[in-house]
């Protein structure tokens, strides 16, 4: 593949990857606006609640991210055995973590929401969506690794079809479960009770058994690559999962404490008020309809990058990668003007106060200043870092200027100064500017290149 084929190869990977990132943000936004209309508790116990989600969320990416970086050098290679084999180490990684927090939330969800809140309703909300919610987590686990997979080796139409169907199915039974249903036919009556937060959770398990059966089932129907049966995907030697922890554990610990950063940055928003945190759910909903493009366009990046670093071309590795770099940033500023029409629509979409909704156009606004600095620092360590097997730098610098900076300052603006929300967005948003410059260092020196397989 040469160099002028760059963008049809990006886009025909990019495109199916942002169309599952937009299905599952209009899943989000479905959530939030449905239960927005119940108010801004209800809207915090959710926002609250799915940080546990978001936690482990990040740790399954950062596992499956690991797998990626193998996926894409062994695809490279056409090591099918490798890739399977790969697989099968994700997969065990993947549902031992999963199982683990569903029995968190059975066992001690009150505990979990006590992190980021201190008020009883909230916590009593979030514990009634939780228990519900929790039953989902070991199968979108399954699902992701097998989704992860299928992108690197060349499969990106399943993933956004399956979320595609669990996006109609989670929007018929959040209405049905949220609000109820009642409907007199001849024989009998159908009256599905308001469930209310409940309802939402209880959505959430049936589209992801769905999405379950259709990625699963298609997938061994037609026969993928990277689909093997149990004794290939599980017969991995230890010197393989050293292998697999040497290059993926950085990742891992990268999105497991970046995870917690951004949850850390929630209960800050959190302890600064019911209406400050349902303005940064509000926002945070809100943005990823944007957001979603350069999702796509970074795993995008890691897959082009990592082939061409497996078929032993690292100079066309280099050249795609400085192209990355300049092409996000670029994106990034057409794209964050779309933030404004946006920011209109938020009084018709949730029903919180006045000054909520001024509060949220205000973090739009600081946004769409920050997203070329953003745009380049996700293609930057989700692909090109990635990719090249540099995972303990891009690890340390996407953590050091978050925990260093970031929430630190977070911290100061919230509590110390008692700044409203917007000023302690800024302060904790900073540290984007200051990992853009340090990224930019690390690819021009081009020491982020390494042939891992």
């Amino acid at each position: 593949m040469k160099l002028k084929n760059f963008y049809s190869t990006l886009f025909k990977i990019a495109v199916p990857i942002i169309l599952q990132n937009l299905l599952q943000t209009f899943v989000n936004i479905l959530d939030t606006v449905m239960i927005g209309q119940l108010g801004e508790a209800k809207i915090a116990a959710v926002g609250l609640g799915n940080q546990v989600f978001f936690l482990l969320n990040m740790m399954l990416f950062g596992i499956s991210s690991g797998g990626s970086i193998f996926f894409a050098q062994l695809w490279g290679k056409k090591d099918i055995n490798g890739i399977r084999k790969t697989l099968g180490i994700t997969l065990s990684f993947s549902l031992v973590l999963s199982l683990l927090f569903t029995l968190g939330t059975q066992i001690c969800p009150g505990f979990l929401m006590s992190f980021y809140s201190k008020e009883k309703d909230i916590i009593a909300l979030g514990e009634e969506y939780l228990r519900v919610a929790g039953f989902s987590y070991p199968l979108m686990a399954i699902s992701f690794a097998y989704q992860i997979a299928f992108r690197a080796t060349g499969h990106v139409v399943l993933p956004t079809v399956s979320t595609a169907a669990a996006f109609s199915v989670n929007a018929v039974f959040n209405y049905l479960f949220i609000f109820g249903f009642h409907i007199s036919l001849p024989f009998f009556d159908l009256n599905i009770p308001a469930f209310g937060i409940k309802g939402a959770a209880l959505a959430t398990v049936v589209a992801r058994i769905v999405e379950f059966i259709i990625v699963i089932g298609y997938s061994y129907f037609k026969r993928f690559e990277s689909c093997g049966k149990l004794r290939e995907l599980f017969s991995f030697s230890k010197d393989s999962v050293g292998r697999y922890l040497k290059i993926a554990l950085p990742v891992i610990l990268n999105e497991s404490l970046w995870g917690f950063g951004i949850t850390t940055q929630n209960s800050i928003f959190a302890h600064a008020g019911q209406d400050v945190i349902a303005t940064f759910n509000i926002t945070g909903t809100v943005s990823q309809l944007t957001w979603v493009f350069f999702i796509g366009v970074g795993n995008a990046a890691g897959i082009i990058i990592g082939q061409k670093i497996g078929e032993g071309n690292d100079s066309l590795a280099r050249k795609y990668a400085f192209r990355f770099a300049w092409f996000m940033p670029v994106c990034a500023v057409i794209i964050a003007q779309l933030l404004i029409p946006l920011s209109f629509l938020l009084p018709y979409l949730f029903n919180v106060k006045p000054s909520t909704i001024q509060q949220a156009k205000y973090m739009l606004y600081i946004l769409i200043c920050l997203y070329p600095f953003m745009a380049f620092n996700m293609c930057y360590i989700v692909g090109i870092c990635r990719a090249g097997g540099d995972t303990v730098y891009s690890a340390v610098n996407d953590l050091i200027w978050m925990w260093c900076i970031g929430i630190p300052l977070g911290c100061l603006a919230a509590f110390y100064f008692k700044q409203p929300a917007w000023v302690i967005y800024i302060a904790i948003q900073i540290e984007q500017i200051l990992k853009f410059f340090a990224g930019v260092l690390r690819l021009k020196s081009g020491k982020w290149l390494h042939n891992v397989t």
